[in-house]
């Protein structure tokens, strides 16, 4: 392939050492320190949602294990040994698709060849993506293996789905949650690829693509690729909204607002004006429920009443507003009529937000009856 070959952002810009890593600085650090320390664990599991950097930050533990003058954690990036882990040609370190590879022959090969001394570096490192595909005679066929490796072995798991991984197997691993990434560290990452790439995005549109890639750095370096083929060297909001069919950030506040304030006319009205525009109505129940949530914590923080939606709702009646939301979002998904579905989601949400839980009607009330005066018993009513 020639050198001048167009590689997409997820994969240029892919993480190369622990530092580069965002946004999962406690995984970094751990890992950083067992290095240093030398109180490297013979088996480790990656968990988290797509994009947030485990198959990334395995084959920079990989690098870290294999550089030259190894193990450490402040490794070269450039250094050739490092170099052919980032290409995928390094005989140590071997990376196994757990989907494609997911049988017990597979696994018993494996087994049969980490009682070789590595070839190159002084571990040899097996990283197992998507283990959870894994079948349940694959992770039995592993077990022994995995509990007392050689010496010169470590794995290194990785799985969106820890809950059907054997616990027999995280109990013999060392397992880190990586968190979906916040918006805020998104946007400097992306910033930071524009700048690189001469391209002028928007802080609008910067927030709407973090927005879209729910926590994810490879997601939203993918739409901001994608942003850059459907626009050229200038990006900005309405440009994001038209190609993923997003709700603009006013518009959801000003529908957030005619829930709080019961208008349900305006509700219908945005509801067929973002429909008419082509806009995905479950992505913007998604995004609607995000701004009743912040003005329920907003409600929280104030102490139990909030302006942040246009109307003064207090904390229940945020949270009912939430659930109800909530609730409907099954039927916006799953249901024939999406539009329908949706707009008798927000009119219902209104309905629960004027709605008093039984329980704090009858705690009001024996307030009110606490706070009367007693009458005395002997006493006449005067005519």
């Amino acid at each position: 392939m020639s050198s001048s070959a167009y590689q997409v952002i997820a994969r240029k810009w892919r993480p190369q050492t622990f530092a580069d890593v965002v946004g999962q600085d406690h995984v970094m650090r751990t890992l950083s320190n067992a290095i240093t320390r030398n109180r490297i664990a013979h088996a480790y599991l990656f968990v988290g949602p797509r994009g947030t950097g485990k198959t990334s930050t395995a084959r920079i533990f990989a690098k870290a294990l294999n550089c030259t003058d190894g193990p450490k954690a402040d490794f070269d990036p450039a250094d050739e040994a490092c170099q052919s882990i980032a290409d995928g040609t390094h005989l140590d370190v071997i990376e196994i698709d757990g989907a494609s590879n997911n049988g017990v022959d597979q696994v018993r090969d494996l087994r049969d060849t980490v009682q070789y001394a590595p070839a190159q570096g002084k571990f040899k490192v097996y990283i197992i993506d998507e283990v959870h595909m894994l079948s349940a005679q694959a992770f039995n066929a592993l077990l022994k293996t995995l509990e007392e490796p050689p010496e010169h072995v470590k794995f290194v798991f990785a799985t969106t789905d820890p809950q059907k991984v054997l616990p027999t197997i995280i109990s013999r691993c060392q397992r880190f949650d990586l968190k979906p990434i916040p918006a805020p560290l998104i946007i400097e990452r992306l910033q930071k690829i524009a700048a690189d790439e001469s391209v002028k995005v928007t802080d609008s549109a910067m927030a709407c693509i973090a927005r879209m890639a729910d926590g994810g750095m490879r997601d939203a370096q993918s739409i901001f690729d994608q942003m850059i083929s459907f626009c050229g060297e200038e990006i900005d909001e309405p440009d994001v909204l038209d190609v993923y069919g997003l709700v603009a950030a006013a518009k959801l506040k000003e529908l957030a607002g005619a829930l709080a304030g019961g208008d349900h006319a305006k509700i219908i009205a945005l509801v067929d004006e973002c429909d008419e525009s082509g806009r995905d109505l479950v992505r913007l129940l998604s995004d609607l429920q995000e701004v009743v949530r912040e003005a329920l914590l907003n409600a929280i923080a104030e102490g139990g009443r909030t302006m942040q939606l246009g109307t003064s709702l207090t904390t229940e009646q945020v949270t009912r507003l939430l659930d109800a939301l909530r609730e409907g979002e099954g039927g916006v998904k799953l249901g024939l009529a999406e539009k329908i579905n949706l707009e008798v989601t927000l009119l219902k949400a209104v309905e629960a937000s004027r709605a008093r839980a039984i329980d704090s009607l009858i705690k009001e009330i024996s307030t009110l009856a606490e706070n009367v005066p007693a009458t005395g018993t002997g006493e006449k009513k005067k005519p």
